[in-house]
């Protein structure tokens, strides 16, 4: 009976992954009709079945840029980009968007360790920093076990030395992989989707008002508090907005 569930479940995501596949090939011949706003329908029925892929959110992010959706086309591009950071494509076409924009800030220049640490983390992502990690306190271990049992003393001295820079090196993978997570969890990325924003001191309309945001404007969340998100720009002004004005990018 658990062989034949299987193989039902087996069955039901294959007829999924078909009916998808479909549905993602009726979009993009909708798109090159020029039957934009179909061509969005179709993909956003995809994303319905919790199935995601850089090239359905770049098709996702061309129909809404035919369209002069800034927000939109921004913000799928940038889902794309996630997916698939090396596609000089998708780079090239969310600098399209982004050209659209209303806003266009500075991006403060990193300064002293944290600008070649963000450089080095960038190399892989957290979980993959994680696995190092593992893997070189692994043959610390192995080596460090080995050293013990061996009777040649130089062997043993080869052993140490080799166990103690495995050590190190899983000292270091796990500063990255701590640091890289606080990159990808501590402050969330965002695109603005409403027409314009105010920017305020304090979580409150009546606090001050500091500046005006439009959409398309990328931001980093902060914290929220209660209907109010604590943004931060490219270059380094902070703020309030409302948060149903953002929308995050839920980096994967």
């Amino acid at each position: 009976m658990k062989h034949f569930i299987y193989f039902l479940v087996f069955c039901l995501s294959l007829t999924s992954l078909a009916q998808n596949t479909s549905v993602f090939e009726k979009g993009n011949a909708l798109y090159k009709n020029g039957k934009y706003n179909d061509a969005i329908n179709a993909y956003n029925s995809v994303l319905k079945t919790k199935k995601h892929s850089a090239e359905l959110y770049f098709n996702l992010g061309n129909s809404h840029y035919k369209l002069n959706h800034i927000a939109q086309s921004i913000y799928n591009y940038e889902k794309a980009l996630a997916l698939n950071p090396k596609d000089h494509t998708i780079k090239q076409n969310l600098a399209f968007a982004n050209a659209m924009k209303v806003d266009h800030l500075e991006v403060l220049p990193e300064i002293g360790y944290s600008k070649y640490l963000n450089k080095l983390t960038s190399i892989l992502k957290t979980d993959n920093w994680a696995i190092l990690t593992v893997l070189f306190f692994a043959l610390f271990v192995i080596l460090l076990i080995s050293y013990f049992f061996s009777l040649s003393t130089t062997t043993k001295r080869l052993l140490f030395s080799s166990s103690f820079s495995f050590l190190i090196l899983s000292l270091l993978t796990l500063i990255f992989t701590y640091f890289k997570h606080n990159q990808e969890t501590n402050i969330n990325p965002a695109i603005i989707f409403a027409k314009e924003t105010k920017v305020k001191i304090e979580p409150s309309f009546k606090s001050d008002e500091l500046f005006i945001l439009h959409e398309g404007t990328k931001v980093k969340v902060v914290n929220y508090e209660a209907n109010w998100a604590k943004i931060k720009l490219s270059n380094g002004k902070k703020g309030w907005i409302l948060k149903e004005d953002l929308k995050e990018l839920g980096i994967f």
